[in-house]
């Protein structure tokens, strides 16, 4: 069993890997700090994080404050005299939480700070087009996503990535430099580098109007918000055809470079595929999901459906 008192702070799957590694490689987790169960699909029953799940599982104690600085939960943390904490993927901290314990507390995100501050580094990375990420360990101050580097450790990201796929890769390099970070503070080798005073991309909250496909935009730039926001939260658009305007989601596509004429947007099918003149090129639609319906490869799309001759995309 290692020394350190630790309270480790996550909610998504993202954060798991990283509390999974401490448990199974016996680090003194003492307590779990959560967000609390939230109503999630048609029948919006209560839904525990992914964090939670895993953490009784192993039987350890889990906390789930509505507000991290009320006395109970302050209380709560105080007893549990953590020597650590550690955060991956949870939410800002009032100073009274993260300044407690004695080491202070860290943070793993996932992008090479100071780049990519913000809630969706992994999402933007694709997006702009990005040929290298990684994970960073910090520690916290009164900022978001500010603090000195610990550790960073880069990874590459290919041309036909997805979000999704760059997440698992993340995850699992993230849950291994949480270890290396621990040993360093617990054996009093810890150095750590002040960010570099620039002005770095930012990881913006996707939202609604951030993740909807402008197609006049470069070919390429929409083939990387595809991939970027693959398969989550999505990309997105409203597709007119047969004289109804309906929102639709484009999870998968393909460019290719081309020069035409034709108007940004316009939908063509053909041998059982559905190409979009946009600029620069076409894209291909290889999945897409109608409202009401589940997500479908194209192919098998269009056994049920078919695009008017004057459809298009805006």
């Amino acid at each position: 069993m290692k020394n350190l008192n630790i309270v480790f702070m996550g909610t998504p799957d993202f954060a798991v890997a990283s509390l999974k590694s401490l448990v199974e490689n016996n680090y003194n987790v003492v307590g779990v700090i959560t967000a609390p169960d939230r109503p999630a699909g048609r029948g919006q029953k209560l839904k525990a994080s992914a964090v939670k799940l895993y953490a009784e599982s192993v039987q350890l104690p889990v906390f789930q404050p509505t507000n991290l600085k009320s006395e109970i939960f302050l209380e709560d943390l105080k007893a549990l005299r953590a020597d650590l904490q550690i955060i991956v993927a949870f939410r800002m901290l009032p100073k009274v939480v993260w300044a407690m314990p004695k080491f202070g507390t860290f943070n793993l995100h996932a992008s090479l700070l100071p780049e990519y501050r913000g809630a969706a580094p992994i999402n933007w990375a694709v997006i702009n087009g990005e040929t290298l990420t990684g994970n960073t360990t910090f520690f916290i101050d009164e900022k978001i996503d500010t603090g000195n580097i610990i550790l960073q450790q880069q990874i590459p990201i290919s041309e036909i990535e997805t979000a999704g796929e760059l997440h698992d890769k993340l995850m699992n390099q993230g849950a291994q430099l949480v270890l290396e970070t621990v040993d360093l503070i617990e054996s009093g080798k810890v150095k750590t580098t002040i960010q570099p005073e620039r002005e770095p991309k930012t990881a913006y909250k996707l939202t609604k109007e951030n993740t909807k496909i402008n197609w006049s935009i470069q070919g390429q730039q929409i083939y990387n918000l595809v991939r970027g926001l693959s398969p989550y939260p999505s990309a997105w658009c409203f597709l007119n055809d047969k004289n109804k305007k309906q929102k639709v989601k484009i999870l998968s596509i393909s460019f290719e470079k081309k020069q035409h004429n034709e108007t940004y947007g316009t939908i063509i099918e053909i041998d059982k595929k559905v190409k979009v003149f946009v600029n620069g090129g076409c894209i291909f639609i290889n999945k897409m999901q109608l409202p009401g319906k589940k997500a479908m490869e194209i192919k098998d799309l269009l056994n049920g459906f078919s695009f008017d001759k004057n459809a298009f995309f805006d």
